[in-house]
């Protein structure tokens, strides 16, 4: 929607209708699904969402982001209308269909590298990454997989072990899946480890000999939307291509346009192996995919991979559809426009508010970490959950990550105007503001 006629008050509460429905949901939803708004939603646009007592409030979480092309775009809504009225289901496995096929030969011309490349479609960013650590099993037939600190890759079985944060999704469920090794993620922030240093970190972990595929996030979502050290990711293809370890990027909240270019790998010059996108590839209809090099994704023997619902083709219509606003709208551009913003407000916060430790990203793809103190760089959990917890009261609804949930991050729709981003700011700030007091 655009021209949002949010305002910054302090006035909005659940209503009514939305009290009623909690009600409801209370009695019949498991205890363990909740929400971050404490509302119903009864329709969305754009960067918008209207609840059912009629409340609007500016949405900086873009459906966890799912959303880079808005809420109900009205050409992905089109696409998904006509594909439901054609066919909803057959199983790519028994009846092919067109709009798998085009979608993979779209993925592949976004996938950096000059080695040919195919695509296997999933339902989910977890599927696709379990998917991934499968594929590079399966070819390199060895069994470690090598993740980092801060990681966040889901919540099956094996990506919940793959996972770093305990609580809530790990307390509890294990035991866990075996051969995963964790090793730190170099950052300028927290880490900025060398690679000579990291490599000692690792093997004194793990044979490399032994890893099949070691799994990055180009920049970290879920951990705090950490960067890496510079040269990192070009050393650690180099490593990996002298080991034979399959090089997995996933890509699940980086990729799709969010950080500026389609994949977030392309800002470090480097080709993966294997890349997991999932999240706004089908604005937030389930599907996934793994884009990999075809000798390392061919190597899986017939029916190695997939899955009932894989590629359904009203959520491959619906991706189409995404790539054809992205490209259309120019939202790669926009990205990087809406980033440039955040980077320049987010380093006005950091310079004036002792609260602020770190402002870091890159395009859209941008986050502020709260901090007690910055020598010590204490997590000030408490006083970020306090912002976004009164941030809804002014109609704006935020983010945050970290394992200790003191990063508050952006998750933009890229559709989303300037005039909203300022006064998404705006009532950011004022409430960073009474923090610092």
């Amino acid at each position: 929607m655009k021209g949002s006629s949010v305002k910054s008050k302090k006035t909005l509460k659940p209503g009514t209708n939305s009290i009623a429905l909690l009600q409801r949901k209370e009695k019949v939803v498991a205890k363990a699904v909740t929400a971050l708004a404490p509302f119903m939603i009864d329709e969305s646009h754009g960067s918008t969402i209207t609840d059912v007592d009629g409340n609007e409030y500016l949405d900086f979480t873009g459906g966890w982001g799912c959303l880079v092309v808005g809420h109900s775009h009205p050409k992905v809504v089109k696409a998904i209308q006509a594909q439901a009225a054609k066919f909803v289901h057959t199983d790519f496995s028994v009846v092919m269909y067109e709009s798998y096929v085009e979608l993979a030969e779209r993925l592949v011309k976004y996938a950096p590298g000059k080695h040919a490349k195919k695509v296997a479609f999933f339902n989910s960013g977890a599927e696709s990454v379990e998917n991934a650590v499968k594929i590079a099993r399966y070819h390199t037939k060895r069994r470690a997989i090598v993740v980092f600190d801060r990681a966040f890759h889901g919540r099956t079985l094996l990506t919940m072990t793959m996972t770093h944060k305990a609580t809530p999704y790990k307390a509890h469920f294990g035991p866990f899946a075996p051969d995963v090794y964790r090793v730190p993620f170099p950052n300028p922030y927290h880490e900025p480890l060398t690679f000579a240093e990291w490599e000692r970190k690792l093997t004194g972990l793990v044979n490399p000999q032994e890893i099949a595929g070691i799994v990055f996030e180009p920049i970290q979502g879920e951990g705090g939307f950490y960067t890496p050290m510079p040269d990192f990711l070009p050393k650690l293809r180099e490593f990996c291509t002298k080991n034979g370890i399959v090089m997995i990027a996933d890509e699940v909240q980086s990729g799709v346009g969010r950080t500026g270019k389609f994949f977030a790998s392309e800002h470090f010059g480097i080709e993966p192996d294997l890349i997991c996108t999932a999240k706004s590839l089908a604005s937030g209809l389930p599907l996934s995919g793994v884009i990999g090099i075809s000798d390392v994704i061919d190597s899986v023997a017939d029916s190695g991979i997939g899955g009932t619902y894989v590629g359904n083709p009203i959520a491959c219509a619906a991706a189409n559809a995404v790539l054809d606003v992205i490209e259309e709208e120019k939202l790669m551009d926009q990205a990087q426009k809406l980033g440039s913003m955040l980077d320049k407000r987010f380093n006005e916060f950091k310079s004036q508010y002792k609260l602020v430790g770190d402002a870091r990203g890159m395009g859209a793809m941008r986050a502020i970490e709260l901090v007690k103190d910055r020598t010590t760089k204490e997590p000030a959990s408490e006083a970020t959950l306090k912002i976004i917890h009164d941030a809804l009261d002014q109609g704006l609804i935020l983010a945050k990550a970290g394992l200790y949930g003191h990063v508050i991050r952006m998750l933009i729709p890229l559709v989303m105007t300037e005039e909203e981003l300022k006064q998404g700011l705006t009532i950011l700030e004022g409430l960073i503001s009474e923090a610092s007091n």
